[in-house]
C-alpha cells in the first residue's frame, strides 16, 4: 500500500536517483484518489541549449504517458508566486525541479543572479499556506567532494541551504537512491 498524500513533501537525490518518478508516483495516485482531483506541475528547466531543449523534450513526452492528467507550467524563477497561484485544495501541485530554479535566479544566462534568500523564505512561505498538497523535486548534490571553483563552492552550499529550509517547511522529507525511496522525515 502506497504511503497516504502528505501536505507537503520535499523528494530529493542525486541525478537519476528515481526523484521525478516518485513524484510523478504520488500525482497519479493524487488523480486515481478522487475524480475531481487535478494535478499541475510547475517545471522550472530552461532550454538555453540543443541538449536542454531535448530533455525538456523527452521529459515531457514521458511525463504525458506516465501521468497524462497532470498539466504542465513553465516558470523558471517566481516559483512561491507559480505555486500561490496553482495550488487548491483539490489540486496537487508538482515542483521539478528546486535546483534547477536555483540556478536559474543565482546563474542566469544573461548575468548578474539574485541573492536566495528571500525568494528561498518566500517559497517555504507558500508551502505553508499552500491549500492543497505539495511535492517539491530536488537534487542532494553535497554528497560527493568538494567542488573546485569559489562559485561552484557557493552552489553547493545556496542548494544545502535552500534544501535545509524546504525539508523544515515539509510535512514529509524522501530521500531517493536507486529508485528506492527512504523516508528522512514523516508526518507526525
Amino acid at each position: 500500500m502506497a504511503d497516504p498524500i502528505a501536505r507537503s513533501e520535499f523528494v530529493l537525490g542525486g541525478q537519476r536517483s528515481g526523484k521525478s518518478r516518485r513524484a510523478e508516483s504520488l500525482a497519479r495516485q493524487w488523480l486515481a484518489d478522487a475524480a475531481l482531483h487535478r494535478a499541475v506541475l510547475i517545471a522550472t528547466g530552461q532550454p538555453w541549449d540543443d541538449e536542454m531543449r531535448e530533455r525538456i523534450a523527452r521529459h515531457q513526452r514521458d511525463r504525458a504517458e506516465r501521468v497524462p492528467g497532470m498539466d504542465t507550467v513553465e516558470e523558471p524563477l517566481a516559483l512561491a508566486e507559480a505555486l500561490a497561484q496553482h495550488s487548491a485544495p483539490d489540486t496537487l501541485v508538482v515542483v521539478d525541479c528546486l535546483t534547477l530554479w536555483l540556478t536559474n535566479l543565482l546563474m542566469p544566462a544573461e548575468g548578474a543572479g539574485v541573492d536566495a534568500t528571500r525568494p528561498t523564505a518566500a517559497l517555504c512561505d507558500a508551502i505553508a499556506a499552500a491549500p492543497g498538497p505539495v511535492v517539491l523535486v530536488g537534487n542532494e548534490i553535497g554528497l560527493g567532494v568538494i567542488p573546485l571553483g569559489r562559485e561552484t563552492r557557493a552552489f553547493v552550499d545556496a542548494l544545502g541551504a535552500l534544501n535545509q529550509a524546504v525539508a523544515v517547511a515539509c510535512e514529509r522529507v524522501t530521500l531517493m537512491a536507486a529508485g528506492l525511496p527512504l523516508t528522512l522525515k514523516a508526518p507526525a
